[in-house]
């Protein structure tokens, strides 16, 4: 989907983490199933699509995504993520049937 960096990751006393994400193109939707995100659009404009339904989104823009929801942004876009609880690899889900060929889906 574009380039994600993260902090406070390897914290284990740390109750979220944050991650800055370039959106360049269109990721696979996917979701979590123990994890609330909340997007602050930084710069760019675009879409952020929850479970099918596309809301416009512009900077400063905030979002909550809950757990459950299938998620991704649309269009080039800089955005913080904060992830509660912090982000956890094994949290992430997506429909296979959803994915383009050769992409994993990342954030």
């Amino acid at each position: 989907c574009g380039t994600t960096r993260r902090a406070f990751v390897d914290l284990p006393e740390a109750p979220a983490s944050a991650h800055y994400l370039e959106v360049k193109d269109e990721p696979t939707s996917h979701y979590h199933l123990k994890t609330t995100e909340i997007y602050v659009v930084l710069e760019g404009e675009g879409f952020l699509e929850l479970d099918g339904d596309q809301l416009p989104v512009k900077p400063l823009s905030a979002v909550m995504i809950r757990p459950g929801c299938r998620h991704r942004a649309i269009g080039k876009m800089k955005i913080l993520n904060i992830p509660v609880p912090k982000h956890d690899d094994a949290d992430f889900y997506y429909d296979e049937s959803a994915a383009k060929p050769g992409e994993t889906p990342v954030h």
